[in-house]
């Protein structure tokens, strides 16, 4: 994997922090602050910030006296000399140590660096390797926890389930329990009930010979219960045929009654029809007597007897209207009466015919006596069954 790149500029600034932190200033320090690269040459870059930095420095030189200056000068010329030739002396065997140990050193100094610059590789490598391995792990870790969290859910899940099966198992172990005490009972009860099959077939063998003997009886009275039919239905005709003629002559009276009603009706009307002319009579004549009292006192005495005539006639006609009323209530009287002796014919002949349709039953049970008996005992027996 190719190590990032980054810009002169971050790497300086990251030595910058790193120095005025106090640390001491490595490729990985730099690698570190920076989050990535290659630590060769982030402290590559750093060393040539520092050496672009460096200035030298010159010292202020005293001004001697002139004698001193010439004696320092021909000291020094000499000095300079004889430290020209050693120095030239020394410089050539420095020079050629130092070429020598330079040569060594840089000859060292590249192996090592090549070196180092394999096992910074191999260590970057192994860094860049290693945080991938972490990324990888972190994202595992993150993919356990969820697993975790699944389960855990999955886990409180199976127990609440758990528990619901406990109680359903509790609930069928109560179940069955109620269940085998239940077929106890209901084993006990079949064994009754077998008992009680046997009693009930014993005693419908029984009741089976007495419905034998109970229909021959029955033959009978059905026989019996025909004949008494037929002279029911005999004597049934002919009170039915006596009530049919009773009742047409209740009604003819009623249709004649009905008739004289109507003519006193009409009577009635009649007087009313009279009483209402005499009344215009009689008052045609007070106006006649009232237009004549004036002119004649002979008139008004002869309209006043014939007003008194008037008014005799009109009093006749009021009592014969009263009479009629009499008679017509009289006659509603005596038309309600006899409906009612119709109503009550009408209803006795309903009660001779319910007595005769009740006869006959009534002589089937009387033949039948011992029937219920036995009858209930088929009941049981069927029950039992």
């Amino acid at each position: 994997m190719r190590p990032a790149e980054f810009t002169p500029e971050a790497i300086i600034q990251a030595g910058q922090e790193l120095q005025t932190a106090g640390r001491n200033i490595t490729g990985f320090a730099l690698r570190q602050k920076v989050g990535g690269g290659n630590p060769s040459r982030l402290k590559q870059v750093w060393d040539e910030h520092i050496n672009s930095q460096a200035v030298t420095k010159a010292e202020p030189v005293a001004e001697l006296p002139v004698e001193v200056a010439e004696e320092v000068a021909a000291v020094t010329k000499a000095l300079t000399e004889r430290l020209a030739g050693l120095a030239v002396e020394l410089n050539d065997k420095a020079v050629k140590a130092a070429e020598r140990r330079v040569a060594e050193v840089i000859r060292t100094a590249g192996e090592q660096r090549e070196q180092a610059e394999r096992e910074l590789a191999d260590a970057s490598q192994t860094v860049e390797d290693l945080e991938t391995k972490l990324d990888e792990a972190k994202a595992e870790g993150d993919e356990l926890e969820k697993r975790l969290a699944d389960t855990q859910t999955a886990h409180q899940a199976q127990a609440v389930e758990l528990a619901q099966v406990r109680e359903r198992l509790a609930s069928t172990e109560q179940s069955a329990k109620t269940a085998a005490e239940e077929a106890h009972r209901v084993a006990e009860r079949m064994t009754k009930a077998e008992a009680d099959r046997d009693e009930a077939r014993k005693e419908a063998s029984s009741v089976r010979e007495e419905a034998a003997k109970l229909r021959e009886r029955l033959a009978l009275t059905e026989q019996a219960a025909k004949t008494a039919a037929e002279e029911h239905a005999a004597e049934l005709a002919r009170l039915n045929a006596s009530i049919e003629a009773e009742r047409n002559r209740y009604q003819q009276q009623a249709e004649q009654m009905r008739a004289d009603l109507a003519e006193q009706k009409k009577a009635a009307q009649d007087a009313a029809a009279e009483r209402d002319q005499a009344r215009a009579e009689l008052a045609t004549v007070k106006a006649k007597a009232e237009a004549a009292d004036q002119a004649h006192q002979e008139q008004r005495k002869t309209a006043a007897q014939e007003a008194h005539r008037v008014a005799e006639r009109m009093t006749k006609a009021e009592a014969d209207r009263d009479e009629a009323r009499k008679e017509a209530s009289s006659a509603r009287e005596e038309a309600a009466k006899l409906r009612g002796q119709v109503e009550a014919l009408q209803t006795q002949a309903s009660d001779l015919m319910r007595a005769l349709a009740a006869r006959q039953p009534a002589e089937g049970e009387a033949e039948a006596a011992p029937a219920p008996k036995a009858a209930g005992k088929s009941t049981r027996a069927k029950k039992a069954e």
